[in-house]
C-alpha cells in the first residue's frame, strides 16, 4: 500500500525559508517521479513542481527560482524547499505519487 506522509508545514514570514517533506513508502520510490500541489482555501489543486527518476526537475512559473524539490532515495524521502516565501504561498501542500496523494501540511505565510 502505497503511503506518503508530509510534514514541515507551519508559520513563515514572508521572505522566509521552510523545508517540506514527504516520507513515502509501499513501492520503490526511486523508480518513481514524484510531484508537490498546493490548494489554496477555496481554490483548485496547483501543480508546483516534480522530480523525475532521473533527477531531473519542472517548476510551476510563479514558484520558480523560489522553490526547489529534491529526493533522498536512501531515505525514501522527497523535500520541497521554500524560499522567499510569499503570502501566496500560504496554502495546503501534498505529496503526489500518480493517483496517491498524501494528507498535506500547511504552510501559512503572513500578510
Amino acid at each position: 500500500e502505497v503511503q506518503l506522509v508530509e510534514s514541515g508545514g507551519g508559520l513563515v514570514q514572508p521572505g522566509g525559508s521552510l523545508r517540506l517533506s514527504c516520507a513515502a513508502s509501499g513501492f520503490t520510490f526511486s523508480n518513481y517521479g514524484m510531484s508537490w500541489r498546493r490548494q489554496a482555501p477555496g481554490k483548485g489543486l496547483e501543480w508546483v513542481s516534480t522530480i523525475n527518476s532521473d533527477g531531473s526537475t519542472r517548476y510551476t512559473n510563479s514558484v520558480k527560482g523560489r522553490f526547489t524539490i529534491y529526493r533522498d532515495n536512501n531515505k525514501n524521502t522527497l523535500n520541497l524547499q521554500l524560499d522567499n516565501t510569499k503570502t501566496e504561498d500560504t496554502t495546503m501542500y501534498y505529496c503526489i505519487k500518480g493517483q496517491n496523494q498524501g494528507q498535506g501540511t500547511q504552510d501559512t505565510v503572513p500578510s
